[in-house]
């Protein structure tokens, strides 16, 4: 490993030493650990790993769209299409699953791969709905568990041009006609169905900033509450179709992927206590909420005014009570500081709190390649418990948990595959998973980010995340990394 790298590994060993992990070759937690039936996978999504953006009849997304009209803010001025290939190299992919003894692959259906304009009035693509039976298949060929989203942020840009996407309340008729192709096509096989993937990412860092997705100067004191307003709505509809047509005779469950903000008070005073809580509202609350009381919460009624939309009854009983199950991504951790009004209004701002990943010069824990991961383990149990307590015990599945390191192109092949590091971030954070499972919070699954290294947003390829390496010089050629071989073991059966 390089320099910089040996030394972020170097840290994360004391630090993981301090949160209960022994750093030692004894790995006495492992598949047996967990609950029986509970599912280990890995996750992707179509824009980071599929490529083929212009083949078997897919249409533009508004990634596409932007990371080719912006490419100087992506780090590497790169895009999705190539990606990973796994277009044409699914099986592939699969069989490194089956290899480390997965028994669930989480992955994303790219809309305009099945409906090109965005619209069903424009036609099924008949290539794109073969892409995923084939896919699905493979998948179950070899014992695996399809988790799909239908939804990772690759919204058709026909629809961003005819009536400005998510900002419309046009979408969720059109959403919903999508969704029902994929359940009509699909759910036969597909037990688990993940209607959107992280709205808070979509609507905060599309709307809010403007810094990716969208690629324009947003509105952000009412852009970021509309959007996800709509998005609620979309979710609302497309479950209640699916319970009413699909469920009794398909026997899925259905929910949403969201990623809550997880922070620690700055400080013992109450400023920051209640600052920890907007936090939450703001960012998980925000969905869960509408989701489980048919409201958004109080403190945002209250900070955000007339520019947070309201729910009519007929909306607020649709959405109320719509998901099986909730997914939850967690990857890293901050502290809240209550901070006064500001004198701008937006998301942004609305919620008075500063995030700061360091207090008294030393960070929550050590910092990954990517900017906003900082690696704090706990975290993965104290969000946990926070939803159980908070939300009426739901089932939950972690549907992302992973840590990246640089894209060190002068790193021998040998050297790139030793992610060490990596082991040790998964394996603390399985600790913490269990002890929340220990405690009586209802996980029913897990997910690794990421099976390969990818495209990772607005990273590009600058940061790798995959447990097995992708040689991008070399013909996208897949290597498995040690983490790779260290999740073969852990999810190895039992010998009685």
């Amino acid at each position: 490993m390089g320099e910089i790298t040996l030394v972020a590994v170097s840290v994360i060993n004391i630090v993981l030493l301090c949160f209960g992990w022994r750093g030692d070759a004894r790995y006495d937690l492992n598949r047996s650990s967990f609950p029986q039936g509970f599912i280990f996978g890995t996750a992707s999504s179509a824009y980071q790993y599929e490529g083929g953006a212009r083949e078997g009849g897919r249409g533009p997304s508004i990634w596409d769209t932007f990371t080719h009209l912006h490419p100087e803010k992506i780090d590497d001025h790169s895009n999705g299409d190539v990606a990973d290939d796994s277009y044409h190299r699914y099986k592939e992919d699969v069989r490194l699953m089956k290899e480390m003894e997965m028994d669930a692959y989480r992955f994303s259906i790219s809309w305009t791969r099945i409906l090109p304009n965005g619209r069903l009035s424009g036609g099924v693509n008949r290539a794109g709905v073969d892409y995923y039976n084939n896919l699905i298949n493979e998948l179950l060929s070899k014992g695996i568990k399809p988790f799909v989203t239908l939804f990772h942020w690759d919204s058709p840009q026909a629809l961003e041009d005819q009536y400005s996407g998510f900002l419309s309340p046009n979408i969720v008729e059109d959403y919903v006609r999508y969704a029902e192709v994929c359940f009509f096509e699909f759910g036969d096989r597909v037990k688990q169905w993940i209607t959107f993937n992280e709205p808070l990412s979509f609507c905060s860092v599309g709307y809010a900033t403007g810094s990716m997705t969208l690629g324009r100067q947003s509105n952000s004191a009412t852009e970021p509450y509309s959007a996800c307003h709509h998005l609620l709505l979309a979710h609302g509809a497309a479950v209640r179709l699916y319970r009413q047509k699909y469920q009794t005779s398909q026997r899925g469950t259905i929910g949403i992927t969201l990623n809550p903000t997880w922070c620690l008070p700055y400080s013992s005073s109450k400023s920051d206590a209640d600052a920890q809580q907007r936090t939450l509202d703001f960012s998980f609350g925000w969905f869960m909420d509408p989701l489980t009381e048919g409201d958004y919460p109080f403190i945002m009624r209250a900070l955000v005014g007339e520019r947070l939309p309201k729910f009519t009854k007929k909306e607020s009983d649709m959405v109320k009570g719509s998901l099986d199950f909730i997914g939850v991504n967690y990857y890293s951790a901050s502290y809240a500081i209550g901070v006064k009004q500001s004198v701008n209004r937006s998301y942004t701002t609305d919620s008075r709190v500063n995030l700061t990943e360091e207090r008294n010069g030393i960070p929550i824990g050590p910092r990954a390649a990517s900017r906003w991961l900082y690696i704090y383990p706990p975290g993965i149990r104290e969000v946990l418990v926070y939803i159980k307590n908070k939300y009426n015990d739901p089932v939950i599945y972690i549907t992302e948990n992973g840590v990246d390191e640089y894209n060190n192109k002068s790193l021998p092949l040998g050297e790139a595959l030793k992610d060490d590091f990596r082991i040790e971030y998964y394996y603390s954070h399985l600790q913490y998973l269990h002890a929340a499972i220990s405690e009586g919070v209802n996980v029913k699954g897990y997910f690794a980010w990421s099976l390969l290294d990818n495209f990772e947003w607005g990273n590009g390829y600058t940061v790798r995340f995959g447990i097995n390496f992708v040689d991008y010089e070399n013909g996208l050629k897949r290597y498995p990394k040690k983490s790779a071989y260290w999740f073969k073991q852990f999810l190895a059966p039992s010998i009685s």
